[in-house]
Formats: structure tokens, C-alpha cells, sequence
């Protein structure tokens, strides 16, 4: 919990806000008072505060059913993406990658064990897994987490996998210890990722990475597709070449976009 926080700068009150921001989610669009309490394990009067504090500020609304997020809390999220300058590089190539493979194209970072989408262009298409930015699924089971996870000094990726999953989700396919460090030796070998409804049924993508400028793996890139249209050999003889091709532009626009020196402009 983020209010178990330790040392004399830990400030609990922004702890506790973001917690009930968080609490808010799939199936809990508006919660009533006792129920963000509830929740998050605050006291009624402590989380009304937080409630009546958020809303103020733009982030919370309170209704009829409750009280529910207001669409300025993605802001929170789009300020990281917009910092990283990720969307910015990568749109115009996603683009034109989905119009290739009319597959959807997303990007997602290592958050823990976790990873967390920060960009996708989407195709309207029925599956069994809802994706938008902010979305998080267990890393090791997904093709975007793999790409990342076997760039990973063995030390560190040990202690990442060794967090807690925060996404809710179990997944279907459950390595042991050897077949996950065969797993991804394959992936660093061949340097793209393959996942074929481990996460979950109908779920079928390929991945690679993407790189700043010192080489440095920094988010992963993958075609989605459902397992009952796209065959296997499709996603990898016709799809995984593109997607590399993709990953290779966007690491080199965000290369040369590092050497670009920001100045900031005072006003007159």
C-alpha cells in the first residue's frame, strides 16, 4: 500500500489521494463514499476530505451513483507519455504500421512486474482483452513485457518478477523457473518476442523493442491479433517483419530527437 511509505519525506496525504484516484477502475466507474473507503482502507472522514479536495481540483465528480473520475485525471497519465516523447515519435509509424497489417500497434513499459500501455493505435476488432492507455497486464506472459524483461541484468529481472502483479489479472500460462529463463533467452537471441495466448485465450502478438540512443531498451512495440483469425505463420512471415522495421524507425527518430537540444525561450 502506497501509505506504508517510510522517512521523514514520505508525504502521506498525497499517498492517500492517489490511492483513491487508483481505487476507481474496471466495474467501479462511480462508488459511493462508504465504498471508496472501503476500498482503500481509509476512514469515512479522511476519504470524504480526499473526495471533496480531488473534486475541487477537477479530478472527481460526485453524482447521483456517487462519485467518479472526470476525464482531466488522464492528463496525470498523458503528462508522463507527452515527457517520455514517445507518442510524438512513434504515432506517424504506428500509423502506418496498422495500416499495413490492419492489426492494432501498441506500446507499453516495465512498471514492476507489470507492463503499462502508453501508446496504441487500434483497430475495431472484437477480443477478449480491453485495451487503453493506462491498461497493465503481468509482463512475463505478454509479448510487449518479454522484449523488455530479457534485456534485464539477471539480478534485476529477478527482483522485478519477484513484485507483485498489479493488474488483476491471472494469466494463463505459469513457467517455472528454468522455462522462464528459456523463454527469454530465445527472446534476447532472436530479439523480438512471440506470445500465443499465454496471457489469455485469443490472444496472439509479436513484439520488439525499442531503444534511446545509447541502446538502451526503454518500452516495447507489438501487433496484437486475435488467434482465431491470424495464424502464426501470418503474424511472423508477414507482420514481424514490419514490426521490426517499425521498432528500428522509432528508436532511430528517438535517437535523433535526444540530440536535439531544448532551450528554453523566456518571454520578452
Amino acid at each position: 500500500m502506497p501509505r506504508e511509505g517510510t522517512g521523514p519525506d514520505f508525504i502521506e496525504a498525497l499517498a492517500r489521494g492517489l490511492e483513491v484516484i487508483a481505487a476507481f477502475g474496471p466495474g467501479r466507474p462511480a462508488m459511493s463514499l462508504t465504498e471508496v473507503a472501503t476500498a482503500t482502507g481509509l476512514a469515512r472522514p479522511t476519504a470524504r476530505r480526499i473526495l471533496l479536495t480531488l473534486e475541487e481540483l477537477g479530478y472527481v465528480r460526485s453524482g447521483e451513483r456517487g462519485f467518479a473520475l472526470t476525464p482531466r485525471v488522464l492528463e496525470l497519465g498523458v503528462a508522463y507519455v507527452r515527457s517520455m516523447g514517445l507518442w510524438d515519435v512513434a504515432r506517424p509509424h504506428m500509423e502506418r504500421l496498422v495500416a499495413r497489417t490492419n492489426e492494432s500497434c501498441s506500446i507499453a513499459q516495465l512498471d514492476g512486474s507489470d507492463i503499462v500501455y502508453v501508446a496504441r493505435v487500434a483497430v475495431p476488432k472484437i477480443v477478449s482483452l480491453a485495451v487503453q492507455i493506462g491498461t497493465r497486464f503481468p509482463a512475463l506472459q505478454t509479448s510487449l513485457g518479454k522484449v523488455q524483461l530479457a534485456a534485464l541484468p539477471a539480478d534485476e529481472l529477478d527482483r522485478v518478477l519477484a513484485e507483485p502483479s498489479r493488474s488483476g489479472l491471472v494469466p494463463r500460462w505459469q513457467p517455472d523457473l528454468a522455462e522462464r529463463d528459456a523463454e527469454l533467452r530465445e527472446v534476447r537471441a532472436r530479439g523480438w518476442a512471440l506470445t500465443d495466448e499465454q496471457l489469455t485465450r485469443g490472444i496472439r502478438s509479436v513484439a520488439a523493442p525499442l531503444r534511446d540512443g545509447s541502446g538502451r531498451v526503454i518500452a516495447g512495440i507489438n501487433v496484437n491479433t486475435h488467434a482465431a483469425e491470424t495464424p502464426v505463420e501470418r503474424l511472423l512471415e508477414h507482420h514481424l517483419p514490419q514490426l521490426l522495421q517499425t521498432a528500428g524507425d522509432i528508436s532511430a527518430d528517438f535517437a535523433r530527437l535526444e540530440t536535439v537540444p531544448h532551450v528554453a525561450v523566456s518571454a520578452p
